[in-house]
Parts: C-alpha cells; structure tokens; sequence
C-alpha cells in the first residue's frame, strides 16, 4: 500500500508508476480493491493526501502537479513540438482526459508567414513560438504556430461567439501505454511542481510571521553568518545582527527575532537578528502576561544590544503597577528575559505624558533635581546632584544617550548642589547654631549684669 511507505521520494515514483505505466483497467481494479478494504478514496486519494500534509502544501497543488506530468508524459510521446497540451486528472479513478489547447489570433497578435513557407515546414516539428523583427521603439509580435495558435476565422467554423484572444481546447485521443522517457519527464515534473508549491507554502508561512520571535537551533556556522534550523526551513543570522561579545555553537538554542523573509529560488531567504529592539519587547510579551492582555504596554524602548536597554511601560487599568508586572516576583520575570539575552541590563521605567516628568524617569537610577525644557529645539537642560552627574551620563554617556533615544529630546546633564537633603540640613543646623549663640549671650549678658549689681551693692555697703 503506497500509505505504508513512509519516504516521500517513494511516493512520488509509486504515484509516478501508477499514473504513467499501469494499464488504465489494472488502476480501476486496484482502486476498486482498495476502497473496499479502506472506505476511502484509495490509493491515489492517500497518497496524495498523504504527500500534501507532510509537505505542508494544499492538496489542489499536488494534483496540479499531477496534471502537469501528465501533459508532460502524453506531448514527449504523442505530441509535437510547439503544442500546448493540459491534462485533467481524476484522483479517483486514476484516469486523465487531455486536451489541445489553442489560442485565436489574427494580425495584430501574430505575425503570418507566406505560404510557401507554410507548406515547407507544416510537418515538420516547429520551434518554440520566435518573435519578428520589429522596428526600434515597437512591440515585438510573436510569429503564428498553426501547433497553438487558430485564426479567428478557422475558429468561428466551430464557434461563431468567439472573438481574438479567447482560448478554444480541442479534446485528444487518450493513450494507455508510455515509453521510459515520458515516465521519467513525468517524474520529473512531479517532484520539480512539489519542490516549488513547498517552497511558496514556507515562504507564505514565515512571511506571515515577520516581526515575532523563532526558537532555532544553530545548524552550521560559516564564517561569521550562522544559520539556525528553524524546523521547516533554515534561517541566517548576519554579523550586523548577532550581539557583539556573544559565543555562538553549533547545537545551541536560540530566541531570535524575525526581521525580514525574501522570496528566493532556493527556498525562503529567512533573515534573523538578535539586536532588534523588538527582541526584547516580545521577549517581554513571553514572560509577562499583562503584556500579552495589552493592559500594560511597553510605550517606549531604546536598546544597545549586548550592554543596556531602556523601556517605559504604562498602565491602563488602575491598580496595576506596570513595573512591578515587568519585574515579578522577586524579579523572576525580567530576570528570564535577562538571561535570554545574556545578561544585558534592562532598567524598567513609568512613562508619562509630562515631558519634564518622563525625562526624569528616563535618567534613573539617578536623581534629578530639575528639568528646563525648550519645546521648539526639543531640547532640555537637566540638573542633578554633583555627586550623581556620573551616574546620570553613566559609562561612556551611555545612559543619557539612552535616554534621549527613549524620550526623542536632545538632553544636557549638569552638576547642581550635591544633595538637596544634605542642604536642607546644612541650613537647619545653622539655623540652630545661630539660635544657641544669641542664646549664649542672652545668658552671658544677664549674668554680667547680675556681676555688676552685685559689686555696686558690696560697694555701698563698704
């Protein structure tokens, strides 16, 4: 049974065999046995169905693949050289109807030979329709091939509705027996039909997912472009996509993001990154569910890939803090998606509509004391504490570049006093001191005047 047989090569040249070399009275008796131990459509259904699900392709297209080996098969043996022959295959039967398919034309569509010329070459084979010569600057028009072509007038003979361009198929004698050659043209179509209707399933398949996140595997590394297998068909990671510092190896799993999927000859053309900034942002979408349900968004992102990124989130549902979702329980969550990009720092900050506000927020983990914006330039001046002017720039002016990647306002840091706290100290024990002090020489003063009553009475009393 051609369902037994696993290898889908098998099935082609069993399809193949059935389709090309049996006798059309040998199929019917075999599908005949086959329904009736299997209730189903038989050998051929099977197999087809069998073909189009594990190729992951429409049904229609393997049957289409069919019908053209069998037009193949019938014109290498009984058909000339510039026909244009098209099958009809009945997947239950196993039989096929052909036809001779030709197009009306007249003399703007074609170009007609003398008739000398005509009777020369009428049996013999004819090319391939070939093009005129045409003057510089004009359409070139196909020579007339009685083998495709009909003239209006032969046409309306049969067929008096008919007009230039329509297409008229002539129905041809079918045949029971192929030679070697047609059965191997028929192979041939099959798997190359297959091959392409596989080839667009994938391509439509994972163009669809564009912009989401795949989990391959590295399958081989060629230079510095390592290629992932990503189940049904294999994906590139270039050198300007992967993470500076990374180490790849073959056999190693990977999150990557979706950039782009081209159409190629060869198959799909799927590129990936792992420096997008969405990465980050559907990794985010995997680990935190109030992401996915949209009732925390991410607003804002600005990533260097491999060193930090920054993301403001928001809330739009009360009582729902949309840190502490990101951040989970102990930091589980943000954690994962730490780890998935190998240990690249994510700071997590609240978004706000207030410009002054956000820039604020943006700067974390530093302190900022004020915030002087120029909204025509786009442009704000922030100050912070000149112990924390490090802090806010942060290694090699990556945080504030950041920042301002997240915000979209150009952002000038500078020192201001160093600790607002510590100056509402400073000024709170002066104002002490100050007290004591009078109080000192409030004392000071009633005890010297009490010193100097009590000399002016020893005195008066002497």
């Amino acid at each position: 049974m051609i369902r037994d047989v696993r290898a889908n090569g098998h099935f082609i040249l069993i399809l193949t065999y059935y389709i090309i070399m049996a006798r059309p009275k040998k199929m019917k008796k075999a599908i005949a046995d086959d329904e009736s131990q299997t209730g189903r459509l038989g050998q051929f259904g099977s197999a087809i169905a069998q073909i189009a699900e594990e190729k992951g392709i429409d049904k229609k297209k393997v049957i289409e693949a069919i019908e053209s080996a069998l037009a193949a098969a019938y014109k290498k043996d009984y058909g000339r050289r510039g026909q244009h022959i098209r099958a009809e295959f009945d997947e239950v039967t196993g039989g096929a109807d052909f036809y001779l398919v030709k197009e009306i034309v007249d003399e703007t569509t074609r170009v007609f030979e003398d008739e000398t010329e005509e009777t020369e070459v009428r049996d013999q084979e004819r090319p391939e329709p070939s093009f005129a010569e045409a003057a510089e600057g004009e359409e070139k028009i196909p020579r007339y091939n009685p083998e495709r072509d009909l003239t209006l007038d032969e046409a309306k003979k049969t067929k008096k509705d008919v007009k230039v361009g329509d297409i008229i198929e002539e129905k041809l004698e079918a045949k029971n027996d192929y030679g070697r050659v047609a059965a191997q043209t028929a192979k041939q179509v099959i798997i190359q039909k297959i091959r392409e209707a596989e080839r667009d399933s994938m391509y439509e398949e994972y163009k669809q997912k564009e912009g989401e996140i795949l989990s391959g595997v590295i399958q081989r590394i060629e230079g510095r472009n390592i290629f992932l297998d990503l189940g049904k068909s294999t994906g590139i990671l270039f050198p300007s996509e992967q993470v500076e510092g990374e180490r790849y190896r073959l056999g190693q799993r990977l999150k990557v993001y979706l950039m782009k999927v081209e159409s190629d000859a060869k198959g799909p053309g799927i590129i990936l990154s792992r420096t997008h900034p969405s990465l980050v942002q559907k990794l985010f979408e995997i680990e935190v569910p109030e992401i996915f349900a949209g009732t925390v968004e991410i607003k804002a992102m600005a990533r260097e890939a491999g060193s930090r990124t920054k993301i403001a989130v928001s809330s739009s549902e009360e009582g729902i803090d949309p840190i502490g979702s990101c951040v989970g329980q102990k930091g589980t969550r943000v954690q994962a998606v730490i780890d998935e990009l190998g240990g690249e720092k994510i700071d997590i900050i609240e978004w706000n509509e207030s410009p002054a506000k956000f820039i604020s927020n943006a700067l974390s983990p530093a302190k900022v004391l004020h915030v002087e914006l120029n909204e025509e330039k786009r442009e704000t001046r922030v100050s912070v504490p000149a112990d924390q002017l490090s802090l806010a720039i942060g290694k090699q002016g990556q945080n504030v570049r950041l920042a301002a990647k997240l915000t979209g306002w150009k952002i000038d840091v500078v020192g201001g006093p160093a600790d607002a706290e510590a100056m509402a100290g400073k000024e709170t024990k002066e104002a002490e001191t100050t007290i004591e002090k009078k109080a000192e020489s409030v004392i000071e003063e009633k005890s010297e005047k009490k010193d100097g009553a009590k000399k002016e009475e020893g005195e008066k009393r002497d």
